[in-house]
């Protein structure tokens, strides 16, 4: 039995209770605290549009080693075809999330409220977007969640070839100029993979976060012009 979250307790059953399918909860409400403390403790909402709130800590688990990101030579080249800004369209990036086709999958479990939540995050400079820009145009980019030194990757979009990941290798140098610990790539996919992203148990991500998640990195989310050469 998949336990119901009271909406009126702050409180999360423990990440390890998750079933097979990495389903932990359902229920509650995507209010900034509720959502605070997920991302803490390993466990982030995942769920259709018109479905109640399910919650989620998989095993295995994703995450990208910073070190290991692995750039192509046509990525590199990629890189010099964007220009690239910090948290300028955070709720228009969500909305190209939302909206882009994927190969993949059909529809979206981004909906307006899960757009509008983590838009309140990003208003409290907890949630973060990364944007690439050809002409102008946002053409590409991702958002994510920071807790401590770890950024929860959540969602990407690209409508130009490598926009996506060139804005995913901008962020990779600026966290590791920062002194960030790694990414949080949540469920495994070939994509991220290919990446230099890897499997690791849940038990082993739940430590490594939990060794990080309230140590607060001071810095400025701007674009340092040195980090895209």
């Amino acid at each position: 039995m998949i336990p119901q979250l009271n909406k009126y307790e702050l409180k999360f059953p423990d990440a390890n209770d998750a079933n097979a399918d990495g389903i932990l909860a359902w229920g509650g409400d995507l209010t900034p605290s509720r959502l605070i403390l997920a991302y803490q403790n390993g466990i982030f909402p995942w769920y259709s549009s018109g479905d109640p709130i399910i919650w989620w800590s998989p095993d295995p688990r994703l995450i990208m080693e910073l070190d290991d990101f692995k750039i192509s030579k046509s990525l590199k080249k990629s890189l010099k075809k964007f220009e690239y800004k910090f948290d300028t369209n955070f709720k228009e990036v969500m909305h190209k999330c939302s909206t882009t086709p994927r190969n993949d999958q059909t529809g979206t479990w981004i909906s307006e409220d899960i757009i509008e939540a983590y838009t309140t995050l990003h208003d409290m400079g907890i949630a973060h977007s990364i944007e690439s820009y050809k002409e102008g145009e946002l053409v590409g980019g991702l958002y994510g969640v920071v807790v401590g030194r770890v950024f929860c990757g959540e969602s990407m979009f690209s409508n130009v070839s490598d926009a996506s990941k060139s804005a995913y290798a901008v962020l990779v140098r600026h966290l590791i100029k920062w002194g960030y610990d790694f990414i949080d790539c949540q469920v495994p996919t070939d994509h991220l993979k290919s990446l230099g992203a890897k499997e690791v148990s849940r038990q082993y991500f739940l430590n490594r976060l939990h060794k990080t998640r309230f140590h607060t990195i001071n810095h400025k989310w701007d674009i340092e012009d040195s980090l895209l050469q």
